[in-house]
């Protein structure tokens, strides 16, 4: 007997054979071009390592967002139910006729709700499986409400329509303190991708500079007798540019979450900022190194 394989599980094997391929080839390509096995090898694990570190955020920003239409259009769905069941249809029905297409993919869910109920089963543990089923944290909390509500003899038409008002009023509160917190976004989000990259970049031009002024510089005889002494900058300037693109992707990323915090209120949320982040603040980075080579280069004609 063939053993069934979730689809899941598919997607996800072909999706890290993608990904090995595509790192393979990348490290190949670099390896040859260094003609260094170790170099090879090191772009290859590198580069796998990163691709499943993005699909795995991608997949799980993905879910987040599921979860957030969810939440966003269940308001909605509450009113529309409660105007159902003012109009008179059964709490089954009126279900089925809230599953509109622009509720999805809350609509998914609110059908399955319906045929539950339509099978007898009972409207408190059928709407307190729909609230797991959503991995929603408010959306537990109001059907807890709703049941509550219930319990102590409420009419559901108004419960559910009263519900409904009460959660657009708390998404609207949190909107608004979003709003609060706009010129700490733009002071953060300024100094990830001008400031540090600024800064960095400046550093490095710095000590190329130095690096080549003093190499022009004969060395001091050790018979002088001065109070300081030239000599040459041993550190390569090619390390404190990987140095400084290093604390720079470092910067963003710790950078990305805090958005997430001020705006969201979640860490998790600055996820999907990361990407974006890092690619402004390299551009930045090596646009002012090139400007100011350019500029420096003119007066103390910078190799």
């Amino acid at each position: 007997m063939k053993k069934y394989i979730k689809p899941e599980k598919i997607k996800r094997r072909n999706t890290f054979i993608t990904h090995a391929i595509v790192a393979l080839i990348l490290g190949a390509i670099i390896g040859t071009l260094k003609r260094s096995v170790t170099l090879s090898i090191s772009w290859f694990i590198g580069i796998l390592a990163g691709l499943s570190i993005y699909h795995a955020t991608k997949i799980k920003l993905d879910y987040y967002t599921k979860i957030k239409k969810m939440e966003n259009a269940f308001p909605d769905f509450l009113q529309l139910m409660g105007s159902n069941l003012r109009s008179g249809m059964p709490a089954d029905q009126a279900l089925l006729m809230s599953a509109r297409k622009e509720f999805d993919p809350l609509d998914k869910e609110i059908a399955k709700l319906g045929k539950e109920l339509m099978t007898g089963r009972s409207i408190e543990i059928a709407m307190l499986d729909f609230a797991e089923r959503t991995h929603s944290q408010k959306i537990k909390r109001t059907i807890s409400l709703i049941i509550s509500g219930l319990k102590s003899g409420g009419n559901m038409a108004v419960l559910l329509e009263e519900t409904a008002a009460r959660t657009r009023e708390r998404y609207f509160i949190q909107n608004r303190a979003a709003s609060n917190v706009l010129m700490y976004v733009i002071f953060i989000f300024a100094a990830l991708t001008i400031g540090a990259p600024g800064l960095f970049g400046l550093s490095t031009v710095l000590v190329q500079v130095l690096t080549d002024i003093l190499s022009t510089i004969p060395a001091t005889p050790s018979s002088a007798n001065m109070p300081f002494t030239m000599s040459s900058i041993e550190l390569p300037v090619s390390f404190i540019i990987y140095f400084s693109m290093t604390f720079i992707i470092a910067i963003d990323i710790l950078g990305a979450f805090i958005l997430g915090l001020v705006t969201k209120g979640k860490e998790r949320e600055g996820a999907k900022y990361i990407l974006p982040l890092i690619v402004i603040s390299m551009i930045v980075f090596f646009v002012i190194r090139y400007v100011l080579l350019g500029y420096f280069g003119d007066f103390f004609s910078i190799k």
